[in-house]
């Protein structure tokens, strides 16, 4: 359950996909939709995970209130499934939170992480990490696509990190991918423009604490999971429609505004077009 406060937002009918929801930021996003009335199905390869966030849900928002799915996001047809299945059971789709990502530590790591200089960072585990990090974002959104252009209508929200990362010494392949889905997450926004479908950048704002894992300095203050929890519920509902090709960072969330204002206040511009109004 979110420790921040959420906005005062409902979601009652809204239904997310949120991809790499059986664990830390997504599990969050999606526990917190659920509190503001979302139905929510949650998809990862961890069969388990995805069934335990479920019944999370469940508890939260009663029974048919979530599925889960399990998914390899690198596999087209097992994306095209997710929505399909989605729609069977909801009947519709309004938001896909693409938050899968490998990141820089995990199974089949170095035991240290993937923090490493380009001479000693494995070439397998760079390409595994583009698949998974770009492809998999890419083919999770065309498929999503395929049903939003139906309606004129759905939300893409595409998880990034901070910028910082793009360019900084042993970020790569992480921060090489989070580029790749920043550029993929303007080039698509532009391509919706008008359309009723819009496509949105999401962050925490800093190192997020996700991950038991991550060696942590004594002087290192991490950002709590659900750092970016009020904003993900103002992205799945109606208020938002007006904002895309925007970049939203969860940490620069100001809970004593207005949903729509504090969001705008957490927008990193610039945007990708300088004609995109508020989304006031």
């Amino acid at each position: 359950m979110s420790t921040f406060p959420l906005p005062d937002i409902s979601l009652e009918g809204r239904v997310a996909i949120v991809t790499g929801g059986d664990r830390g930021l997504g599990r969050s996003m999606a526990l917190a939709m659920a509190q503001c009335g979302a139905s929510l199905v949650i998809a990862s390869v961890d069969a388990e995970g995805c069934e335990q966030t479920a019944a999370a849900i469940r508890d939260i928002g009663g029974a048919g209130s979530s599925l889960a799915v399990t998914t390899d996001i690198t596999d087209i047809a097992q994306c095209r499934k997710l929505v399909v299945k989605t729609l069977d059971a909801f009947g519709n789709l309004d938001v896909l939170f693409n938050n899968a990502r490998r990141l820089m530590r995990g199974p089949g790591l170095p035991p240290a992480g993937n923090s490493l200089p380009l001479w000693e960072t494995d070439p397998r585990i760079y390409a595994e990490t583009v698949t998974v990090n770009v492809i998999g974002t890419f083919f999770m959104a065309r498929a999503a696509m395929e049903h939003f252009r139906t309606h004129d209508a759905g939300k893409i929200v595409n998880v990034s990190t901070s910028r910082r990362n793009f360019s900084g010494g042993r970020n790569s392949p992480y921060g090489v991918t989070k580029a790749a889905v920043e550029a993929e997450t303007l080039i698509w926004a532009r391509e919706v423009d008008g359309s009723g479908i819009t496509v949105n950048a999401l962050l925490p704002g800093g190192a997020s604490d996700t991950d038991p894992l991550r060696p942590k300095r004594a002087d290192q203050v991490l950002l709590p999971v659900d750092i970016m929890d009020p904003l993900a519920v103002w992205l799945a509902s109606e208020e938002s429609d007006r904002a895309n090709g925007c970049r939203f960072v969860g940490k620069l969330w100001n809970p004593e505004l207005p949903p729509t204002e504090a969001a705008n206040a957490a927008r990193k511009e610039p945007t990708f077009m300088d004609q995109v109004p508020p989304a006031v």
